[in-house]
């Protein structure tokens, strides 16, 4: 259930968890980050906050935040251990950003990554900070830009005693029985790479059901159907929830375009399920169907029509 504006589960007393609180960094103060600094701030954590863009730093600031002017500024604001959360783009970001941090940071230091990077770039990284008696911890974290009001799906690998030392922050940022401890590097980042592909296939049936009843003589209002399977049906979830949401918004999706991009981890799914040779077809389907929406007329399928017209004689329609 969408929750109404205003409502958080950081400030809502029947949600039980761990009080204390602690200091924590944030790096990347985007739609995720940003918002994840606001829930850490409403249960009564010291965060120090850190963005290349100076004036996402100061709104953050106006909110009570402690403001950073670099990754050396972060790290001299702290006291130790510190706690460092990464959250921007996987690849060469997240990479330069630990680089970085891993030359400033002392001994028993804590990184986190919390974007989207290979599980295998998370067993890397906690290897070369353990050389330098760092601790790291991978945070899968889901829950997009509703995370500041329904809280963040956390699934956690790394050190189990960094763990134990951030808890107090990862339990004010997760919803109730929303965070997960799985073991050693890497786990946290599989489960989520994993948790996506499976986002992947819900939204391609749900995306393929709505544009079958919208072809058919029976003229659906889109917005009275996922009304009613909302409520009560086997298919019902938050991202029926969010279905609903936009129908509501433009009962025809006209403003948008069938451009679906892909930021790696449904790729990542199909490779490690190769790897261990599980099938999955579904998952493997829905990533194929977001390549071909960046296509307009594509030429696979200019090559299909000019089969068809070669052994068939049937129409095909000229550009």
């Amino acid at each position: 259930m969408l929750l109404p504006a205003n409502t958080c589960w950081a400030t809502d007393p029947s949600h039980p968890r761990e009080w204390k609180t602690m200091q924590i960094a944030i790096i990347g103060l985007g739609k995720m980050g940003g918002n994840m600094v606001k829930r850490l701030l409403l249960g009564g954590h010291e965060v120090v906050a850190y963005d290349r863009d100076a004036a996402a730093v100061e709104r953050l600031v106006k909110e009570g935040a402690k403001g950073a002017s670099s990754l050396a500024d972060i790290i001299a604001k702290m006291s130790g251990p510190r706690a460092v959360w990464v959250m921007v783009p996987s690849g060469a970001p997240t990479e330069g950003t630990i680089t970085e941090l891993s030359n400033l940071m002392s001994e028993g230091d804590i990184v986190i990554d919390g974007g989207n990077s290979n599980f295998r770039d998370s067993i890397r990284h906690s290897e070369e900070l353990a050389k330098k008696k760092l601790r790291f911890l991978d945070a899968g974290t889901s829950g997009g830009i509703w995370g500041l009001e329904v809280g963040y799906c956390l699934m956690v690998g790394g050190d189990p005693t960094a763990f134990e030392h951030v808890k107090p922050a990862l339990t004010t940022l997760a919803p109730k029985d929303g965070l997960g401890y799985f073991g050693k590097a890497g786990a946290g980042h599989f489960a989520k790479m994993v948790h996506n592909g499976i986002e992947y296939s819900m939204m391609q049936a749900y995306g393929e059901g709505f544009e079958l009843m919208k072809a058919t003589e029976y003229n659906y209002d889109l917005r009275a159907v996922t009304k009613v399977w909302n409520r009560g049906s086997v298919v019902r979830s938050w991202l029926l929830e969010l279905a609903e949401k936009a129908f509501n918004e433009d009962p025809e999706l006209a403003g948008l375009k069938a451009f679906v991009e892909d930021s790696g981890e449904g790729r990542w799914t199909v490779e490690e399920a190769i790897t261990h040779r599980v099938a999955v077809p579904t998952i493997a389907a829905s990533l194929f169907a977001r390549f071909s929406s960046r296509k307009e007329n594509s030429f696979g399928l200019r090559v299909v029509a000019a089969l068809r017209n070669q052994f068939g004689g049937h129409a095909v329609k000229k550009s």
